[in-house]
């Protein structure tokens, strides 16, 4: 359904906002972000943690921007490669506190545990979690990608899969004997690489990591859909069947971009879980992976910018308001699908072309029946 509503004939060849310009302003800002915890000065912590979560959000959008706006492949699960990220930092953190405070977390109370599961072993040390969190993400997104790139599921049925597998990591995750904290999830953080959570530096640092990880995403994906490799994705985009028949292997060209996408969502969770404090199976709701695509939509597919800046614009509403009037929210970003859909199909950031075309159509048809009338 996405895919059919937003590509609008003509697409491929229209020019992408440049990706450098927002790359640079995000290195700056992290950088900035960074030096303002060191200083005090700057923005309050709570004003610099919601940057934060945003820039998390905007390379979540970007990671699966680069698998549907230049491949075509539309995940409706990228929430499951978020969740990895989140879910191991979490586990990271929740160790760190264990060995440092000897309190043992909620989780293991309710279920009366002594002593936290086997597979917690090691995640004291960040470097190891880091290095799971790109492994672990990486090899679901190869083995998922291959099963179904392999058997040629593509469109609509892909995106039904890719939900349900979200869908079942939900359900596992709320369950209360996994060791991942059930359907309250784990909190209780207290520090993060020896930094305690609650300090202005630690936030501000947290937010300069996201923007200048957000900056770095946007680089990578940028020399992938800008290089030969690139050209062969939005080839696959246009006309998989005619690439195959050239000789191509297209299975192992969208294998790398999505294991790439998933390892990008990933981090984004990693990065975003130790600033809201708290992880909980509501991240791999089937909600929050379509809304991952609304973002992207509504910002420009396959401009990587729009896609970016589309998460900032609508996880920004969202914060307003959800605060001010949280039962309208869900129509509001509803009525802006519609708009989209009717009005700019390209997104707002990638869609002055299409747009400066529908109104010099308008304009011609009002002419037309105007002049009709004048015969008549």
């Amino acid at each position: 359904m996405f895919d059919q509503l937003f590509s609008p004939p003509g697409s491929a060849t229209r020019p992408a906002p440049p990706v450098a310009p927002l790359a640079l302003l995000l290195a700056f800002l992290g950088l900035a972000s960074i030096l303002s915890g060191w200083t005090g000065i700057g923005p309050s912590p709570y004003f610099l943690n919601l940057i934060g979560q945003v820039a998390a959000f905007g390379m979540l959008a970007i990671s699966l921007d680069l698998i549907w706006g230049y491949a075509g492949v539309l995940s409706l699960g990228h929430g499951l490669y978020f969740a990895i990220g989140g879910y191991l930092i979490a586990m990271h953190m929740v160790k760190v506190s264990y060995l440092l405070t000897s309190t043992p977390p909620d989780f293991m109370l309710f279920m009366g545990w002594d002593e936290l599961p086997g597979y917690y072993a090691g995640l004291e040390w960040f470097p190891y979690t880091l290095l799971l969190i790109i492994t672990i993400s990486a090899l679901v997104a190869f083995i998922f990608g291959f099963i179904s790139f392999r058997s040629r599921v593509s469109g609509v049925y892909f995106a039904i899969i890719s939900q349900a597998l979200v869908y079942v990591a939900m359900l596992l995750f709320f369950r209360n004997d996994t060791g991942f904290g059930g359907n309250n999830g784990m909190t209780g953080f207290t520090e993060i690489l020896g930094q305690p959570l609650g300090e202005r530096a630690t936030i501000a640092g947290l937010t300069g990591a996201s923007l200048l990880a957000a900056a770095m995403a946007l680089a990578v994906a940028s020399r992938v859909v800008r290089s030969r490799y690139g050209h062969m994705l939005m080839a696959i985009r246009d006309d998989e069947p005619r690439l195959r028949f050239l000789g191509y292997e297209t299975l192992w060209l969208k294998l790398g971009v999505w294991t790439l996408s998933a390892v990008i969502a990933a981090i984004a969770g990693m990065l975003y879980v130790p600033q809201v404090g708290i992880v909980n199976p509501r991240v791999l709701s089937p909600e929050l992976s379509i809304e991952i695509a609304v973002w992207v939509a509504i910002g420009g597919r396959g401009t990587l910018v729009g896609a970016f800046l589309g998460a900032v614009l609508i996880t920004t509403a969202k914060f307003i308001l959800t605060a001010i009037a949280p039962d309208l929210w869900p129509f509001i970003l509803s009525l802006l699908v519609l708009v989209v859909v009717v009005a700019l199909p390209n997104g707002l950031f990638g869609s002055g072309e299409t747009l400066r075309t529908r109104i010099s159509q308008l304009a011609t048809r009002r002419a037309a029946r105007q002049a009709e009338g004048a015969r008549t």
